[in-house]
């Protein structure tokens, strides 16, 4: 059986687009760039996403070591999603993308009027 690492592909933009490359799991980590947020807070906020698509994409970025889940122990158990030290160094790529939104939406507007 390959290794995770083995199963990444060649180019590094491909091995960029499988970790991350969907549009759940950018939003997600749009969020977690703010702060910490609970399974509920996410699915209220990302207007959409099923419970069984969150469920996924968490466990799959968690594995992935993008995001950390901390359980605390308290009754009733409280989870919290946060972004790891490797989810860290995306934060400039997701500035990168939300300048790059803004100004593809001014040079729209700027077209249609």
């Amino acid at each position: 059986m390959k290794t995770k690492a083995e199963l990444l592909p060649e180019c590094p933009v491909a091995t960029t687009v499988q970790l991350i490359g969907n549009k759940w799991k950018l939003l997600i980590m749009r969020n977690l760039l703010v702060r910490p947020w609970r399974f509920n807070e996410l699915q209220k906020n990302l207007d959409g996403i099923s419970q069984k698509v969150l469920t996924d994409s968490l466990r799959s970025m968690e594995a992935d070591g993008i995001i950390t889940r901390t359980v605390y122990p308290e009754v009733p158990p409280r989870v919290e999603y946060a972004l790891s030290e490797l989810g860290e160094t995306m934060r400039p790529i997701l500035a990168s993308m939300q300048t790059w939104g803004e100004n593809y939406k001014a040079l729209k507007s700027k077209a249609l009027q």
